[in-house]
Order: structure tokens, then C-alpha cells, then sequence
């Protein structure tokens, strides 16, 4: 959590460690309900489908 009511959801490489992207100000609080936990996962369902990466790491794909 990054803050009372809300986190950061990051993806890291774990080669070199970078966090490839962060999402950040994801509503969430101390305890949540399944609905809470889909709708986040949602949330960062929908960023990573928007993400467009980095001109270097497009020869991963």
C-alpha cells in the first residue's frame, strides 16, 4: 500500500531487477472482499493490455 486507501502494483524484471511498469493509486483497503480483489485485478488487467513498452525491450517479444 502506498497509501491508506490505496497501492502501486508493479511488474519487475527479475533479470536486471527494473520495474518494467507501476500502476499506481489502485483503490484498496486493509480488508477487501472478493469483488474488491477482482476489480483490482481488473484494474491492472486493463493497464498492462495498455502498456506499450519500451522501444529496447520490444525485441523480447
Amino acid at each position: 500500500m502506498d497509501a491508506p486507501g490505496s497501492m502501486i502494483a508493479r511488474l519487475f524484471d527479475r533479470a536486471s531487477g527494473e520495474t518494467m511498469i507501476a500502476i499506481a493509486g489502485i483503490p484498496c483497503a486493509t480488508v477487501m472482499n472478493a469483488a474488491d480483489v477482482e476489480r483490482i485485478i481488473e484494474a491492472v488487467e486493463d493497464e498492462l493490455e495498455a502498456f506499450v513498452p519500451p522501444e529496447s525491450l520490444r525485441s523480447y517479444a
